[in-house]
């Protein structure tokens, strides 16, 4: 009997600063924006309370009950004082603001190593093609030339630039739908098999670029450099930068093999994990615009120049915001 009273004095003394803690922490719940400064310090100070509370109440061997309860209130009240407060909102804006374009900073390396490995394989083809035509059908699958081949005439090739209103332009979209299919593909190729000590993500960004050189080349070598450029520029950009992007994710995971430094390849991996995953994240982010992009703009922009203006622009908006966001004030 003489134990119920205690617990009953015990619960009666404080009572009303639980009821008043446990009012704070379900509003507290419901987002700590809606919280005065006052309300917050309050609700640390009862935080204090109750956890002293607790204490004692074990100390003296309270009820079950009245110890249970306020395990549940301290341990509610301990989540919404120390853990993060951030909303899922709060976490994406932070993310683009912050961790993306830091991550790209930091993984400066790695992005060097994916853009020569693109530009290495668009240069080659080019070169190749150049001296003989019969390379392109090495790189170009034969299903996706139809036509515009080393081979066709500049008349064709040209046509297949514009909106012609005819298969040229029917065809050039499916090749375009084949760019960015077959680049998706590879970006998750690319990024998932860096681990491997770095080399097959570099294999692969390579043959992307002996593709695009190779299509480069077929209307390069009938004076169509220009035209094309802007062609593949207006999705391309963005496109092509997405297939870097995945490609330094995955040199970043192969790097943390190679040469982990001072850390073990495991304590490596996790970190430089994090900033791949940030990478492939930017990657995706890339290939939506680029689709966009590449659905509505390409077919109804036919100026060369406005074309040129679109990609790059878009492509400096990119490096503005990478270089750009996330520095310390």
């Amino acid at each position: 009997m003489s134990d119920l009273l205690r617990s009953a004095r015990f619960r009666s003394e404080r009572e009303p600063a639980w009821a008043r803690a446990e009012a704070l922490v379900a509003k507290a719940e419901g987002g700590v924006v809606h919280m005065t400064y006052a309300e917050v310090l309050e609700l640390s100070d009862l935080y204090q309370q109750i956890v002293n509370a607790l204490s004692v109440a074990r100390a003296i061997s309270m009820d079950a009950a009245l110890l249970a309860y306020l395990e549940a209130l301290s341990a509610r009240a301990y989540l919404v004082i120390h853990a993060p407060q951030e909303s899922l909102s709060g976490l994406v804006g932070k993310l683009l603001r912050q961790d993306i374009p830091q991550a790209v900073r930091r993984s400066w390396a790695a992005i060097l190593i994916a853009f020569v490995a693109l530009a290495l394989g668009a240069v080659t083809a080019a070169v190749l093609v150049a001296r003989d035509p019969s390379w392109f059908y090495t790189f170009v699958p034969p299903s996706l030339g139809d036509g515009r081949t080393p081979d066709a005439s500049r008349e064709y090739l040209r046509s297949t630039l514009f909106d012609g209103g005819g298969h040229e332009t029917e065809a050039l979209s499916t090749f375009a739908s084949f760019l960015f299919t077959h680049n998706t593909q590879i970006a998750i190729l690319i990024f998932a098999v860096g681990i491997f000590a770095l080399i097959p993500s570099f294999v692969l960004t390579y043959y992307n670029g002996l593709v695009i050189g190779a299509f480069w080349m077929a209307f390069g070598r009938h004076g169509l450099g220009y035209e094309v450029t802007g062609w593949l520029s207006i999705h391309g950009v963005t496109e092509l930068t997405a297939v870097v992007m995945a490609c330094a994710g995955g040199a970043q995971m192969g790097l943390a093999v190679i040469l982990p430094g001072e850390m073990t390849r495991r304590a490596a991996l996790k970190e430089r994990g994090r900033d791949a995953v940030r990478l492939f994240g930017l990657a995706a982010i890339m290939l939506i615009v680029a689709a966009i992009i590449e659905g509505f703009f390409r077919q109804i922009i036919q100026s060369t120049e406005a074309r040129l203006v679109i990609g790059w622009g878009i492509g400096a908006l990119w490096a503005a915001w990478l270089v750009l966001s996330g520095r310390p004030r």
